[in-house]
């Protein structure tokens, strides 16, 4: 169910390499791909509903050099939406100081009362635009009881919350950046790995390299800035197993599409 990429580091380094290497996975996720770069307070995303592996666009695109200090990138095996760009990842929205919010999502959600009223006001049909929809009214509710914009901590704080509230039964394997910010959490074992070198720290569903990468920890939001730690939250118990009956809700979900 999809594959995530993720960079943060404290200078511009070269992506092509990695980017290749994680783009080759696109012919077991062919329903999209996507990439987000950051510069300053903008993001520049671009996807397109189809395979990584048959983009021309993304072929062409990888052939010149990208550097970047903070990238998010996705592919797609679709299970909840159908095969069109505005299900493509990753999602942006901005919050009420303009700060653009960018997520990314390998998982499903199967419960979560909490979303359902967004599926009226969202531009696509998946669980995953749901999720950031509600991360972004919960940071304007704090925006506006506090008047004034909200420190990295209390940014954190939020992000934290909103997937402790939505990780229940759910698989929350997510990517999200708020510009300055990158913020990583799985609960799912085995499914998300992390690289940190000199300057920079490398998030992917797989390796990428044939050494070098840890497991990403389980249940625990982290947050970085230029490649460093600058938030590790407390460990929740809502980690994912897969199970029959959930298996059979992905597969005839996924047969509709």
């Amino acid at each position: 169910m999809c594959e995530l990429f993720g960079l943060t580091s404290r200078k511009k380094v070269s992506c092509n390499e990695m980017l290749k290497n994680f783009f080759s996975h696109g012919d077991k996720n062919p329903h999209g791909w996507g990439l987000a770069l950051f510069f300053g307070n903008s993001v520049s995303v671009e996807k397109q509903p189809i395979s990584a592996i048959h983009s021309r666009y993304l072929t062409d695109r990888l052939r010149s050099d990208i550097q970047a200090e903070h990238l998010l990138a996705h592919i797609r095996l679709a299970t909840k939406g159908g095969i069109e760009y505005d299900n493509t990842h990753p999602f942006v929205m901005r919050d009420l100081t303009d700060r653009a919010w960018t997520l990314e999502h390998n998982g499903t959600v199967f419960e979560s009362d909490i979303l359902k009223k967004y599926i009226h006001v969202q531009e696509g049909q998946t669980d995953t635009e749901r999720i950031l929809c509600y991360l972004i009214d919960e940071v304007n509710l704090a925006l506006e009881k506090k008047g004034a914009d909200l420190t990295d901590s209390e940014r954190c704080e939020i992000v934290d919350r909103v997937i402790r509230e939505v990780s229940p039964e759910n698989k929350m394997n997510l990517l999200i950046s708020d510009e300055e910010l990158l913020y990583v959490h799985t609960n799912y074992k085995n499914s998300l790995y992390y690289q940190k070198r000199a300057i920079e720290t490398y998030i992917s569903t797989s390796p990428l390299t044939l050494s070098g990468w840890e497991q990403f920890p389980l249940n625990t939001l982290i947050a970085y800035r230029s490649g460093e730690v600058v938030y590790r939250g407390e460990p929740h118990e809502f980690e994912f197993f897969d199970s029959e009956e959930k298996m059979k809700y992905i597969f005839l979900d996924y047969a509709q599409l």
